[in-house]
């Protein structure tokens, strides 16, 4: 099983990624983690690409992804899970990453970042702190029957 996870960053990605690798015992990856795979990143892309055809029919693996670039590496049978979150709640999550202070910069990256993922092609829609997990636990389930 395959489940690629997308969103903005601080919507709660990685959060249901753990959530989800306890149910399944699943490999995850976050980004651009697959360049450990080889010692050239087209290399490291063809291989991670190979893992990820792989893994629809056999194994369990979740890509964590936030730059919409990387939704192309997920192949055909590939569970999809947008998870999203209002501005504010986003906004918050980042500046407590921060140390309690929202930059000025970041905050309009932010806003001109948010909603950017909301038309791709999606299994799942995941509402970060509306979407109860064993909503998405029988989704998910339901999609692997399938």
């Amino acid at each position: 099983m395959l489940i690629g996870i997308f969103g903005e960053s601080c919507v709660g990605k990685s959060t249901l990624a753990a959530a989800l690798q306890e149910k399944l015992a699943a490999e995850v990856y976050t980004g651009k983690d697959y360049l450990r795979l080889a010692k050239s990143e087209p290399m490291a892309r063809t291989a991670f690409q190979k893992r990820l055809r792989d893994a629809v029919d056999d194994g369990a693996v979740i890509y964590v992804i936030s730059d919409r670039e990387d939704l192309a590496l997920l192949p055909e049978g590939t569970i999809r899970i947008l998870v999203t979150a209002d501005l504010q709640v986003i906004q918050a999550r980042f500046a407590a990453r921060l140390g309690g202070t929202l930059p000025r910069p970041v905050a309009a990256m932010l806003e001109r970042k948010h909603g950017s993922f909301d038309h791709e092609s999606r299994d799942i829609h995941v509402e970060s702190g509306e979407t109860d997990f064993s909503e998405v636990w029988a989704a998910v389930q339901e999609k692997a029957r399938k």
